[in-house]
């Protein structure tokens, strides 16, 4: 017979094994982290890659553009064709694929077919997105969502802050296609601990999954108003990011032997940004999404006011990359709680909203630098971007019924 104490330990532990997060989530921020890692190591190869194929730098520059627009448009279309697909196959033949436009791409001699290889690598990436990030809400008990779409996206931030520098650092030494092969190998180790981790059938996927379902939840207003966060809430944060080794140099006055470690700060933000969102936008979705727009806006407005202050620009860094990256967990789980019958399509979309936002960093922060402002000014735009998000998230909490109940 078993004691009262032993079966109160025993409900415990269950509950506790069924609250925690699958090893198979991680596995899946490991996969995103090889995956990405081929798209922001091309910043650091460009001239290489120019010298290499002999062509000019606008055009090396569009093979980083291809890969974006295919992770851009790849997502939706192919969340639809993936309904009927089984998530643990269909990742690994997304990764698959992508290995295999990688190869392409290292293997071809001429420009065209290299463009033509990054473009199908992100439409592989995007297939990936798209299942992932629904899986790994599936995989995860209601109340801990925000934490398994928050360790998915942290494969995100490694790329960004780990990934590229580490592949360009091996593309120095073996040649811009070197790290490239890295990416494969790493890509090619994740799906076999995938294929071998995940679940055939994760729990909470429909036996029959329907289209009609999911392209109806696509019609709520709401759900929109969710993807315009997403897309103006990352534009903001890595608008000025991408012009921050340029404005730590020429404003801040930082050493170049310096800067890499100063921009791992920005990786070191996003990463503790990541953890406490993670923690909190399950329970308060909307305060967190609050907190860290109001952070990034304040962060923004510093760097643009600051700049030419050493030590607070490399302080602000830091808090750029917190505040961007705790608000990112906050706008992925908003839109599984808006569209849970459409987890497929309304994932995907959102990561082509993500997608969108990497796309129109660079554009709209160098808009006051082509009109002959300083450097500083691209904080500017990450402080009106940041307004509008704080807009996009009040008008998502009316659209949606929440302004009088379920404050949180």
């Amino acid at each position: 017979m078993i004691s009262t104490d032993a079966t109160a330990r025993q409900a415990r532990t269950g509950t506790g094994a069924a609250r925690a997060i699958p090893l198979s989530v991680h596995l899946l921020a490991l996969s995103l982290f090889a995956m990405g890692s081929a798209e922001f190591l091309m910043g650091g190869i460009l001239p290489m890659i120019a010298a290499d194929l002999r062509i000019t730098l606008p055009a090396a520059g569009a093979l980083i553009s291809a890969f974006a627009v295919g992770a851009l448009i790849g997502g939706p279309p192919f969340a639809i064709m993936a309904l009927r697909w089984p998530g643990r196959r269909t990742l690994f033949l997304s990764q698959m694929a992508f290995m295999a436009a990688t190869i392409v791409s290292l293997l071809a001699q001429g420009y065209w077919p290299i463009l033509a290889a990054r473009f199908a690598m992100g439409l592989a990436y995007a297939c990936f997105w798209a299942v992932a990030a629904a899986m790994a809400v599936q995989l995860s008990p209601p109340d801990r969502r925000a934490k398994a779409l928050a360790i998915v996206v942290s494969g995100l931030t490694a790329a960004m802050v780990i990934g590229g520098p580490v592949g360009t650092f091996i593309s120095d030494a073996a040649g811009w296609r070197g790290g490239f092969w890295a990416v494969v190998a790493v890509t090619a180790i994740s799906a076999v601990a995938g294929l071998a981790a995940l679940p055939a059938k994760t729990p909470g996927q429909a036996a029959v999954p329907d289209l009609g379902t999911e392209l109806r939840a696509m019609q709520r207003p709401a759900l929109w108003v969710a993807y315009a966060t997403t897309m103006v809430t990352t534009a903001a944060y890595m608008g000025t990011f991408g012009y921050l080794g340029a404005l730590l140099l020429d404003v801040s006055g930082v050493a170049a032997a310096w800067l890499p470690a100063v921009l791992t700060l920005f990786g070191v933000g996003a990463f503790v940004g990541l953890t406490i969102g993670g923690r909190t936008a399950d329970r308060h979705p909307f305060r967190t999404l609050v907190t860290g727009t109001v952070g990034l806006i304040l962060a923004s407005a510093a760097m643009a006011l600051f700049a030419s202050h050493r030590e607070t620009a490399i302080a602000l860094v830091f808090l750029l990359g917190l505040a961007g990256f705790l608000l990112n967990p906050a706008v992925w789980v908003r839109v599984y709680t808006l569209a849970p019958d459409a987890p497929m399509l309304a994932g995907a979309t959102n990561s082509s909203a993500f997608q969108a936002g990497l796309t129109l960093a660079p554009l709209l922060a160098g808009l006051p630098l082509s009109l002959g402002h300083g450097l500083p000014s691209v904080g500017w735009i990450g402080v009106a971007l940041g307004v509008a998000a704080l807009g996009l998230a009040f008008l998502d909490r009316r659209l949606s019924g929440q302004g009088t109940r379920n404050r949180s």
